[in-house]
């Protein structure tokens, strides 16, 4: 079997030709029929490399990780080679390899997908060893005790968890719990869905679990994403999942992800105490790479290959969230706890709970974009702006029906509401192997729901009539044009973009790109987003950090209880360097244009880290990251900060130190565990479950 090196250069099958000569060209081929007996000899590369490509677009789930792997001792050069698409020397004609493109995105969701989004393993930089490493410790896993007669903890004997931190107490105190949905590669995807549910960190009754293990309020989840396998239980279209997201504006109350897979199946995931279900499904012969979520999880973004119509897109998915076990058909809910409306409303601000989604069409990137592989997006809305999640005696969403003409008055210009939702947003694509980062304004779609949800009586009597059709509500951009994003810019990068990040809130308006040599360049977004006038020119590159090797992963930092390290969240980032086996936090300066790396953890035990995940907290202030450790095929845990519980001061971890790391509690980090995955992991999302 031949090994092919899916390193970002394949879509255009330009190894041969594209190193030397000529100006920029117009993302196409150069056409092998010229160049003699190079291009005889590219020509037969290809033509090897698209009957393996072929093989692994047919063998589905039979074999999704057989035919074609990463070669091992590729090293750079493999990943060196010139891939900015430029005319081939002595004047030859281009051309778009239109089969090959095609064949790349069927192999999206295997093993050659996972290369060719997320470029070169450790091995390829020779990090693939322990290389005298830190080994850092960790604490016993200590068992919860069921009381299945009334006690403090009734769980399931074969599901209540283990805990790491702290000193047991028999009341349960200001309980909390952290939940993830982990994306992987499953080795058998006829058996596995690819999405995990599982609990990254806990606390109660006086202790605190660090370690990623099944959720103790056991549910029919874990290894398999009960949503998930509902749906392909119904007969949907779910293959192998390609990312998942979840809305980065409501800390705490931003519960489940959303999750995407490579047949264009879209599917809401759930946790512990919020599981309602939504789906949608991409049109035939759409491709995704990644997907995005607005702040408050108004609309779902995803990057696609069209292999149609042969161009980049973004689709756009309205999104409504509901109170826990109501439906579209009954949206009302009897109880204020949830904070949520009480009524079905697509496209406005809601706390994650999916319940329902439309796909409203799709945003044409410029021409030179064909291959999408990330995407961020952002409203700039600070959590401290929505109403209330039902807190006592706080007007919430659910205590504002919008089918009376005086709640909607107080979401108009001048109402008490006014400020209390997206106006507008950006988002930031970037394509790797075109090396192009585009700026889209989101500011038409939001714009439009405005006008439609607090505009006139009549424009809000569309939005009661929700259905499937493009005129129904939620309109497609084919009933209602005026409202798709646009395409404010598109930047070239001097190297291949491997992530992309948008702030979520705060002053300084800015979105980072990591590019594979590693570089954290910073953007700033200028005018964006606004509601006003923008500007292209203002958005503008103002600085880079130096990071690691092949940075996969950009996260943003969650807030604290008591914030010990973090007195401003919005100037710090965690960067996954998947060349260097390593996680970075950045600190950028007071005015965001430039930063430092100020905390590094590596690990002998991280084997091929993807992507990290900071956790939430409520009530304990900790700090623990999840690793997704592709090649180790496992979650990981590390604790990078103290545990405090501040709702139990007398306890061994209360404030004001609470408890350290390691044995001497001065270790700059303790590994919290793992959880073992039948496949790869490379993508996980967690937040606070109320």
């Amino acid at each position: 079997m031949r090994v092919i090196s899916f390193a970002g250069t394949l879509v255009f099958a330009s190894v041969a030709l594209v190193a030397c000569g000529g100006g920029d060209g117009d993302f196409t081929l150069p056409a092998l029929a010229a160049g003699g007996d190079s291009a005889g000899s590219a020509k037969a590369e290809q033509d090897s490399a698209m009957r393996d490509l072929a093989q692994v677009a047919q063998a589905g789930d039979a074999q999704p990780q057989a035919t074609v792997a990463i070669a091992a001792d590729a090293g750079e050069k493999a990943w060196n080679v010139a891939t900015r698409f430029r005319r081939p020397p002595r004047g030859g004609a281009t051309t778009f390899d239109a089969a090959n493109y095609r064949a790349v995105a069927a192999a999206m969701g295997t093993a050659a997908g996972i290369d060719y989004r997320y470029g070169p393993a450790p091995s390829a930089y020779g990090t693939g060893g322990n290389d005298g490493l830190p080994t850092w410790s960790k604490r016993p896993d200590i068992a919860y005790v069921s009381d299945r007669n009334g006690g403090q903890r009734g769980c399931d004997p074969a599901y209540c968890g283990t805990w790491q931190v702290g000193a047991w107490s028999n009341d349960v105190g200001g309980y909390s719990s952290n939940v993830g949905h982990v994306a992987y590669l499953p080795d058998v995807p006829a058996q596995r869905l690819g999405v995990a549910d599982l609990a990254i960190s806990s606390m109660s009754n006086g202790v605190f679990s660090q370690r990623p293990e099944l959720m103790w309020v056991y549910y029919g989840g874990g290894v398999d994403e009960i949503s998930g396998i509902a749906y392909r239980q119904a007969g949907a279209a779910v293959g192998n999942p390609v990312s998942v997201a979840r809305c980065p504006g409501r800390p705490g109350w931003c519960m489940n992800s959303l999750m995407v897979f490579d047949t264009g199946f879209i599917g809401s995931a759930q946790s512990n105490t919020s599981t309602n279900k939504a789906s949608a499904q991409l049109a035939a012969g759409k491709v995704p790479t990644a997907i995005a979520i607005t702040n408050s999880n108004e609309f779902a973004l995803i990057t696609v290959w069209d292999t149609v119509n042969l161009r980049g897109e973004v689709a756009v998915v309205a999104l409504a969230g509901l109170c826990e076990g109501c439906t579209p058909a009954n949206p009302a809910s009897s109880s204020s706890w949830w904070g949520e409306w009480n009524g079905l409303y697509p496209g406005l601000p809601n706390l994650g709970n999916t319940a329902y989604m439309k796909v409203l069409g799709y945003i044409p990137l410029p021409a030179e974009m064909k291959a999408p592989t990330d995407i961020s997006v952002t409203t700039g809305v600070s959590r401290e702006a929505y109403l209330s999640a039902g807190a006592p005696g706080q007007e919430s969403t659910y205590d504002l029906p919008l089918s009376s003409a005086t709640n909607r008055a107080t979401f108009k210009s001048g109402g008490r509401n006014y400020d209390r939702y997206a106006k507008a947003g950006i988002a930031v694509v970037a394509s790797k192997s075109e090396q192009k980062v585009a700026f889209l304004d989101l500011r038409p779609l939001f714009a439009y729901y405005q006008r439609m949800y607090f505009g006139s009586d009549a424009d809000y009597g569309v939005t009661t009539s929700v259905g499937p059709a493009d005129s129904q509500w939620p309109r497609t951009f084919v009933a209602a044009p005026e409202q798709t994003p646009t395409v404010i810019k598109t930047v070239a990068m001097g190297n291949r973009p491997t992530a992309v990040k948008t702030y979520a809130w705060g002053t300084n308006r800015r979105a980072w790109v990591a590019t594979q040599e590693g570089l954290l360049h910073i953007f700033n977004l200028g005018d964006y987003p606004t509601a006003g006038t923008g500007s292209a020119g203002s958005i503008v590159e103002v600085g880079t950090v130096a990071v690691g090797r092949n940075p996969t992963g950009i996260a943003l930092v969650k807030e604290k209880a008591g914030n010990a390290l973090y007195p401003d969240i919005t100037r710090e980032v965690i960067v996954t360097s998947r060349g260097d086996r390593q996680l970075q936090w950045v600190r950028f300066a007071g005015n965001g244009n430039s930063g430092s790396v100020v905390r590094t953890l590596r690990d002998s035990r991280l084997v091929d880290p993807i992507s990290a995940e900071d956790t939430d907290n409520n009530g304990t202030e900790s700090y623990v990251v999840s690793v997704a450790d592709y090649g180790g095929r496992a979650l990981r845990n590390y604790r990078y900060g103290p545990v405090i519980m501040h709702n139990y001061p007398g306890s061994a971890c209360g404030a004001p130190s609470g408890c350290g790391m390691g044995s001497n509690s001065a270790d700059p980090f303790e590994y919290g565990g793992e959880f073992g995955l039948p496949g790869g992991p490379f993508q996980v999302m967690s937040a606070n479950i109320p």
